[in-house]
C-alpha cells in the first residue's frame, strides 16, 4: 500500500489554539500518510509546538477536529499518548540518573514487558551501550539526543514526534540522528519533525509551511517549489553586497537573498524576472545561472508576506 493510499495516521481540520486574546494555531489542517517522515517548517513562535501537542494529547483544541492514529483527538487523548513517542525541544529526562536508568524509568512509566531487554535492546540499537552507566546530566547535545530518542522507541511507537530534534548537536550527530529517522520509516514508523533546518527539510517526505498560527503550504517536499511557481536566478561574481542593493526593487525582482557566495534573485513572473535580470548580465564579472526554486527560497518567499500573531498593532 502506498503513503498516498493508506489511511492516514493523523487527519485534523480546523486546528485553533489560543492563549488570551492571542491565536496560536490558526484553522490548521494536515493529513500524514503511515511511514512518511513529515517536516514542520518555520520560525521560532508559529505554533509549530503547540500544534504538536495538540495531536498527541498534551493540548485540548479550542476548535477543530480529527483523528490521530485511529483516536479522536478531542475525546481518546489518554489511547492516542499510549502509542506516540513525543521528543521535545528541550532535554526532558533526569540529568541525575544514568542512561540506563532513565530508559529503565521510562520503561515502568509504559509498562513494557520484558523490562530489562527491552533496555539492552535500545542501548545497544542507539549507540548507548559503552555509555549505559553516565549520568544524563554529563552527556553532550548529541548523547542526550540519542538518549532521548531511546527513550521515546521503547515503547514501540507507531507515530514519533519530534520537536526541533537536532536543535544544538554537530552536524555528525545530526547526520547520524537522520539515518536512524529514516530507518524507522522504512521500518513503517510513521514521523512528524519540526525543523529549522533546510539539508533535514529535503531529506521529508512531505513538508508543511508554518507561520505565525497559519499553515501557508503543504505537500511532497520535491513539488513545493512547483506549486508556489517560484523563479530564479543565481549569480556568483565580486562586490555581491552592491549588486543586491542595485537589483532590489526592480520590478519582477521579489526576494534577493545571499547563499554563501552566491546571490539568488527570485520572482514570480520569469518572464518580468528576465527583464529585470537582463541589463545585470552584461557585467562580465559575474556568472549567472537560471535554476530552479529550492526549499530555502520558497520559504523567504512565503515568510515575507507573513504577519506576526504577536506583533503589536500600530494605532490607525
Amino acid at each position: 500500500m502506498t503513503q498516498e493510499t493508506a489511511t492516514p495516521v493523523i487527519e485534523v481540520e480546523g486546528l485553533v489554539k489560543k492563549f488570551g486574546d492571542k491565536t496560536v494555531v490558526d484553522q490548521f489542517d494536515i493529513n500524514v500518510p503511515k511511514g512518511a517522515i513529515y517536516g514542520f517548517l518555520g520560525p521560532n513562535g508559529s505554533g509549530k509546538t503547540t500544534t504538536i501537542r495538540m495531536l498527541c494529547g498534551l493540548l485540548t483544541p479550542d476548535a477543530g477536529s480529527g483523528r490521530c492514529l485511529g483516536y479522536d483527538i478531542l475525546r481518546q487523548s489518554d489511547n492516542i499518548k499510549e502509542h506516540v513517542g513525543y521528543m521535545t525541544q528541550k532535554f526532558s529526562l533526569y540529568e541525575d540518573l544514568t542512561i540506563r536508568e532513565n530508559l529503565d524509568f521510562m520503561a515502568r512509566m509504559y509498562r513494557v514487558p520484558d523490562r530489562k531487554q527491552k533496555v539492552d535492546k535500545a542501548l545497544e540499537e542507539l549507540g548507548l551501550a559503552n555509555r549505559s552507566h553516565q549520568q544524563a546530566g554529563e552527556l553532550s547535545g548529541g548523547w542526550k539526543q540519542r538518549l532521548a530518542l531511546a527513550a521515546c522507541l521503547l515503547h514501540g511507537p507507531d507515530l514519533l514526534l519530534l520537536d526541533e530534534p537536532t536543535a544544538g548537536v554537530d552536524p555528525k550527530a545530526r547526520r547520524d540522528f537522520w539515518d536512524e529517522i529514516r530507518r524507522l520509516s522504512d521500518a513503517g514508523v510513521t514521523v512528524l519533525v519540526s525543523t529549522h533546518y533546510m539539508d533535514e527539510a529535503i531529506q521529508c517526505d512531505n513538508i508543511a509551511y508554518i507561520a505565525y498560527g497559519k499553515k501557508l503550504i503543504d505537500g511532497p517536499a520535491r513539488k513545493i517549489p512547483e506549486m508556489v511557481g517560484l523563479n530564479t536566478w543565481r549569480v556568483e561574481g565580486p562586490d555581491l553586497a552592491n549588486l543586491a542593493a542595485d537589483l532590489e526593487g526592480s520590478d519582477g525582482i521579489e526576494q534577493v537573498a545571499r547563499f554563501g557566495s552566491a546571490l539568488h534573485i527570485s520572482g514570480m513572473d520569469a518572464k518580468k524576472l528576465d527583464n529585470a535580470v537582463n541589463p545585470f548580465r552584461k557585467d562580465k564579472r559575474y556568472t549567472w545561472t537560471s535554476k530552479p526554486a529550492g526549499l530555502e527560497e520558497v520559504f523567504i518567499h512565503l515568510m515575507s508576506g507573513s504577519t506576526d500573531n504577536f506583533a503589536e498593532k500600530k494605532a490607525a
